[in-house]
């Protein structure tokens, strides 16, 4: 029997032009892992949420959702509370108390769990997540990491039937990200429990997929095995190919030939195997320049420390760095070592009790009140719904800028043109970033903060937003971003610099920079390190097999 039958779901949010769900058919079988993946606004995040009927959206429904063989809308709250855990994409929007073991208890306590048994499950769950280091920690000093590990152990105290996870990873670095998603795979392969998963970051989960489904206007384009769906969408040449795994879309790219590779270990193999007999004659990509120091930055720091209270520890230590006008600036590290205090440093929120921060050659401290977001600079914060104050996106963007045709371009470029008259709170979260974006861009900055830009976007919007950011600088607008999507500053940036324990480690260009890392690098890169050098993309990877075979013959 299915955990899940649904049948012909068709689904419309209030006064939206097309339905966000069209006539969907899809069976998820007990004890299954299914990646369900596709464009931001095709549909993936709606779906989900009619699978628990508490964050079912409102809207003009039609169609049938089963459960475990019954109607769902008949299962009991207990049954749907217990049974059918849910792991949002943000982390804070699902916790609700003020330390670690309580919350780990909050779901039993409201199912009426006997003390006994509840006392021996939370601490199962803390053993089996390895919390008892921050046990009877607040949850508000957690990273973005542990709050989401702590969100999923909550859950898996209740013993769930199924797992849905929408975009867990979508703030955690790429570490943090690849050890939570191992977690969820150890779940479902350990204890059976059915795991439904979306992410638009597919390296870690692609292949462990039982299934792959790929959604498209609120439809199902492709429903199959990860290789079988691969082929599929490689053949009808569809964006969606863009977001699969990199051995895979190398592969495919290359023109390789035998079984195509979905992890980095099958991808080694296969370009080992590939050369096996072959001299290889062009093992990197061109050189870069070397990194030069700016004569005129657009931001210059100085040993800045900073620290959020008196008696807190230090979370900038001696800070230094330069950022050349004109370029596309990438700040990549672990969550919590101190990059997006860096930002705000940069932009006057969080003033350093040491060193200085100079803005354009001017000291930070010398511009006036509101002078420095006058068509100077602006910042995209973390969370795209904190720019949001109005009732429609139009009126949002009209807050910024009052020309009309200026709105509509802005809107157009971004992606969102479309969506002007909807909510802000009604986007999925890739449309509410890019509709964040296009705020922050009517107020014509000269220089642009930008704190996890692409959690969230679709490997489509991606490349349109690099070549929004390209298009900036070339205007001689200066980019900084902040970032855990190592795959995006190593095709796009101009300079990453590496940030730990409160200081810039290095700055390099991205080649020389992620060709030289073990672990904080490019799939790309860890894929083809047995054969070529400084290969950090999948494009680098795919033109260099080529080379080599054309040289050859």
């Amino acid at each position: 029997m299915a955990h899940f039958q649904i049948e012909n779901l068709t689904f419309q949010y209030p006064n939206a032009s097309r339905p966000s769900l069209d006539g969907v058919n899809l069976t998820i079988e007990k004890g299954a892992y299914v990646v369900l993946c596709g464009r931001s606004g095709s549909g993936k995040t709606t779906l989900l949420r009619h699978l628990k009927p508490v964050l079912t959206p409102y809207g003009k429904r039609s169609g049938s959702i089963s459960f475990d063989g019954f109607p769902l809308e008949q299962v009991s709250q207990r049954d749907q509370a217990a049974k059918i855990g849910f792991v949002m994409q943000n982390p804070d929007d699902q916790i609700v108390t003020d330390k670690v073991w309580h919350e780990l208890a909050f779901g039993l306590e409201s199912l009426g769990t006997d003390p006994k048994a509840m006392r021996l499950r939370v601490a199962e769950m803390a053993s089996y997540f390895g919390l008892q280091g921050w046990f009877h920690l607040d949850v508000a000093t957690l990273s973005g990491g542990q709050k989401q590990l702590l969100n999923l152990a909550s859950i898996m105290a209740m013993q769930p039937e199924v797992l849905i996870l929408d975009e867990p990873t979508s703030q955690l670095d790429p570490i943090a990200a690849s050890d939570f998603l191992n977690t969820v795979r150890k779940i479902n392969i350990e204890l059976g429990t059915t795991i439904l998963i979306t992410e638009h970051r597919l390296e870690d989960i692609y292949h462990s997929a039982d299934r792959v489904v790929v959604m498209d206007g609120g439809k199902i384009l492709a429903d199959g095995g990860p290789r079988q769906v691969g082929r599929q969408l490689w053949q009808q040449k569809h964006e969606m190919f863009a977001a699969l795994p990199t051995p895979l879309r190398v592969f495919y790219e290359a023109q390789g030939a035998g079984d195509c590779p979905l992890t980095v270990r099958e991808g080694r193999n296969w370009l080992t195997e590939s050369f096996e007999n072959r001299a290889v004659s062009i093992a990197e990509p061109a050189a870069e320049p070397a990194v030069t120091e700016c004569k005129v930055p657009a931001i210059k720091v100085r040993e800045a420390w900073f620290r959020y209270e008196k008696d807190s520890p230090d979370i900038l230590r001696g800070v230094s760095f330069s950022v050349p006008q004109g370029s596309l600036f990438a700040i990549v590290g672990g969550n919590g070592s101190g990059k997006s205090t860096t930002l705000k440093t940069l932009c006057g929120i969080c003033r350093p009790y040491r060193g200085s921060v100079e803005v354009f050659g001017k000291p930070l401290k010398s511009y006036k009140a509101g002078q420095l977001y006058q068509n100077c600079l602006a910042m995209l914060p973390q969370d795209p719904k904190s720019l949001f104050v109005k009732k429609t996106l139009r009126a949002d963007l009209a807050e910024m800028c009052h020309n009309r045709e200026a709105i509509l371009e802005m809107a157009e470029s971004c992606g969102i043109a479309g969506l002007l008259d909807s909510h802000p709170y009604d986007l999925s979260g890739g449309e509410q970033q890019r509709a964040a974006l296009a705020k922050v861009l009517l107020t014509n900055p000269r220089l642009l903060l930008l704190d996890e830009p692409t959690k969230g976007l679709d490997s489509f919007f991606k490349g349109k937003f690099a070549q929004i950011l390209k298009g900036l600088t070339e205007k001689g607008i200066t980019v900084i971003l902040v970032s855990h999507d190592v795959e995006f500053c190593a095709e796009y940036a101009d300079l990453v610099s590496m940030f730990f324990d409160g200081q810039v480690i290095t700055t390099d260009t991205p080649r020389r920079f992620f060709g030289q890392n073990s672990f904080y690098t490019t799939a790309a890169n860890r894929m083809s390190r047995c054969v070529f050098r400084n290969a950090v993309t999948a494009r680098d990877v795919a033109a260099l097999y080529r080379a080599n075979l054309e040289e050859k013959a």
